[in-house]
């Protein structure tokens, strides 16, 4: 009986060491089980995305570049000038900005606080659906606040323009605010916040209203656009027909700056 186990593991031994020199003395590779189907697809997706990420590389470096730029541009930064300048960053425009060098304003979805979205400006270039051509003004004053501090300077603008162009039909006046951050900017959450945000006062008196709406989410690039650093004064822009920025204001209006506006206003509704 003994005699007979030896004999088999001596055979089971022979026949391993036979099998083994059998695949190192062929020069194929050995055969390796196919994969599934699914790691074949994991494995495609992975090297497309690896080739998707490459021909990414402008859009992540400039990702970076405006993460080192947020960085060195923060609050404290905008209150040290806000404490040497008081908002006013700069004078307003004098004169009117020649239509052949001004510069269009970018476009900008906001919203009513009743959750009616609309896009500025309103312009004959790419106007709203269902805007006719009377609907556009010749002249809007679109004022910006990036926060609540700056409400006062855009009042000190907005107030007596509205004075000045009440009874006009071819004058608009849009007072928006912007709500950064990514989390607002979610559906349901813009929702509730628009019905406790501040409301347009429909005037019955007045052909001109003043509208109040609001804007959400990221606008790195549309302060890029408009060269605005600055988040804690207010900016106002006189815009035409075409779209086209013809005089722009900062912070606390003065009365020669007051003046400027309501004259510039004045030609853009003379122009033809």
């Amino acid at each position: 009986m003994l005699r007979l186990n030896r004999l088999i593991l001596n055979s089971a031994s022979t026949r391993s060491s036979t099998l083994l020199s059998r695949q190192l003395g062929s020069h194929e590779p050995p055969s390796l089980p196919l994969l599934p189907s699914h790691h074949l697809a994991h494995r495609t997706s992975t090297r497309f995305l690896d080739i998707y990420q490459l021909g990414n590389k402008e859009a992540f470096e400039k990702e970076r570049a405006r993460l080192a730029d947020e960085m060195n541009r923060g609050y404290f930064a905008d209150m040290s000038e806000f404490k040497q300048h008081g908002g006013k960053i700069a004078m307003a425009n004098k004169i009117i900005i020649p239509a052949m060098t001004a510069v269009k304003f970018p476009a900008l979805e906001v919203n009513y606080s009743d959750g009616r979205s609309l896009k500025l400006p309103i312009s004959s270039h790419g106007n709203e659906a269902g805007t006719s051509k009377l609907d556009i003004p010749k002249a809007s004053l679109l004022c910006l606040s990036f926060r609540a501090s700056s409400q006062a300077m855009i009042d000190s603008w907005s107030k007596p323009f509205f004075d000045a162009f009440s009874d006009s039909k071819n004058v608009q006046l849009y007072e928006v605010s912007f709500v950064d951050s990514w989390f607002l900017s979610l559906n349901p959450i813009k929702l509730l916040l628009l019905r406790i945000m501040k409301k347009s006062k429909p005037d019955g008196k007045s052909v001109l209203q003043r509208q109040i709406v609001y804007s959400f989410g990221d606008h790195y690039y549309f302060r890029k656009e408009l060269k605005i650093l600055n988040l804690l004064t207010g900016y106002m822009f006189l815009v035409d027909k075409f779209g086209r920025i013809r005089w722009q204001g900062f912070g606390l209006a003065a009365e020669e700056e007051l003046a400027s506006l309501l004259s510039c206003t004045t030609l853009l509704l003379e122009e033809k």
